[in-house]
């Protein structure tokens, strides 16, 4: 009810939002096949990526550079032109593509499809994509469970570390993220549990078992110590990471799947 402010632009679903660090761009990926970089200040988005495929994830990797005396993004009239590889938008999508889009021209720098195979003659459709903070680290997570990692260094060329199944077969990564001081990455799946990864060795560190059905999102506290989940179950759960321990379970939703979550470090 009431909201701030309605953007209208895309023509399906919108499946992915997220700000940019200092809250002045919002971007969202949908299933009408593009990524859209809003700037609030106008009301209006300023980039349009055509992935030419449904999103399903979208993540930013934003070294962001400030003007000392603007305190804005790097030059040009509308604080993108310039932005070079220091801005990153990065899609998956239904048709199993991680594409990577340069802000500052519009243009798509790199397009992976980790798993060209695909099962039964159907592409495998990467549910999750995200960037570690320190930018040299590129996770996608897929429908069939299956986790690839790259060094991103050098996003023009990714080089491959490594790719496992995160969870059971036969079940879905619903979402991956990694954690703000990139030593975790954490997957949620279909078979209703949370798990944690070491980014060092990539090995399995913990499983959080407490959501009885499909755990479809999370988010980290800012010190990588908690993380907040989002299930079918109609709840929302808070875990202590260190005790692997649900401290907090929220129930406000009773008769609807809770998809999504972002945690307010405020309320922890």
């Amino acid at each position: 009810e009431n909201p701030v402010l309605t953007l209208e632009g895309h023509t399906s679903s919108v499946t992915a939002l997220g700000f940019q660090r200092d809250g002045q761009y919002l971007y969202s990926g949908s299933e009408d096949g593009t990524v859209k970089l809003w700037d609030l200040r106008s009301r209006s988005y300023s980039r349009n990526f055509d992935a030419k495929a449904p999103i399903n994830s979208v993540a930013l990797r934003d070294r962001q550079t400030k003007n000392a005396g603007a305190g804005v993004l790097v030059s040009g009239n509308d604080g993108l032109s310039g932005a070079s590889a220091d801005h990153l938008i990065i899609s998956g999508d239904q048709h199993g593509c991680v594409k990577i889009w340069d802000l500052g021209t519009g243009k798509c720098i790199n397009s992976v499809v980790p798993d060209p195979r695909g099962v039964a003659g159907r592409p495998v459709s990467i549910q999750a994509v995200a960037y570690s903070e320190d930018t040299k680290t590129l996770v996608a997570a897929t429908n069939h469970a299956t986790v690839f990692v790259w060094d991103a260094s050098n996003p023009t060329n990714l080089e491959p570390i490594t790719k496992f199944r995160a969870h059971s077969s036969g079940t879905y990564c619903l979402q991956a993220k990694l954690s703000p001081d990139s030593r975790t990455l954490v997957t949620t799946s279909s078979d209703h549990s949370v798990r944690l990864w070491d980014t060092t060795t990539w090995q399995l560190n913990q499983v959080l078992s407490a959501h009885t059905k499909w755990v479809w999102d999370c988010s980290f506290c800012a010190d990588s110590s908690y993380i907040c989940t989002a299930s079918s179950d109609h709840t929302a759960r808070l875990w202590n990471l260190k005790t692997g321990e649900v401290v907090r379970q929220y129930t406000g939703h009773p008769s609807t799947p809770v998809t999504c979550v972002a945690l307010n470090d405020s309320s922890v």
